[in-house]
């Protein structure tokens, strides 16, 4: 099970990782110590491997902080889900093989909820209703199974396409 951690619209990569905390400026080991550390005090003591963020549009808006993105995947976020992601954020989550949904779950889903994640449907299913994720391309899914696209590469050796491109 999951749990469900709920945030608002517009949450941007200085909440998410504010700079003093970045890795330069401690180390890549202290990134599990501070997301949220100011919106959300409590997030990177409580946080468990397998959780999910649900948010409001527009997450991970503000500078491109690449770390932001990678102090959620360090934690172990599952999946983030919120009906609209700043477009170099997005980005970065694919980079990392962070699972990213655009779907809107705010009103349905509640802070501190447990929760069933299935990346295969994929879907969340809570308190016997499910909530259907828009289905991820085939390159994506390949993605995220090799733990990111830099992962990825040095498996394969190529980037992953769309099937069909050359």
């Amino acid at each position: 099970m999951a749990r469900v951690w709920m945030f608002g619209e517009n949450v941007d990569t200085d909440q998410i990782l504010p700079g003093r905390y970045a890795p330069y400026m401690t180390s890549e080991a202290d990134l599990v110590k501070y997301p949220f550390i100011e919106a959300r005090p409590e997030f990177a003591r409580e946080v468990r491997r397998g959780d999910i963020i649900v948010a409001g549009k527009n997450f991970g808006c503000g500078s491109s902080r690449e770390y932001a993105p990678r102090a959620l995947y360090a934690v172990g976020i599952a999946a983030i889900i919120a009906p609209s992601f700043a477009r170099i954020f997005y980005r970065n989550g694919i980079t990392l093989g962070l699972p990213l949904f655009e779907a809107d779950l705010t009103g349905v889903l509640r802070d501190g909820q447990e929760v069933e994640l299935d990346l295969d449907a994929p879907a969340i299913r809570a308190e016997g209703r499910t909530y259907p994720l828009p289905p991820p391309p085939a390159w994506l899914r390949e993605v995220w199974a090799e733990g990111g696209l830099i992962a990825y590469y040095l498996k394969h050796r190529r980037l992953p396409l769309e099937e069909g491109a050359r």
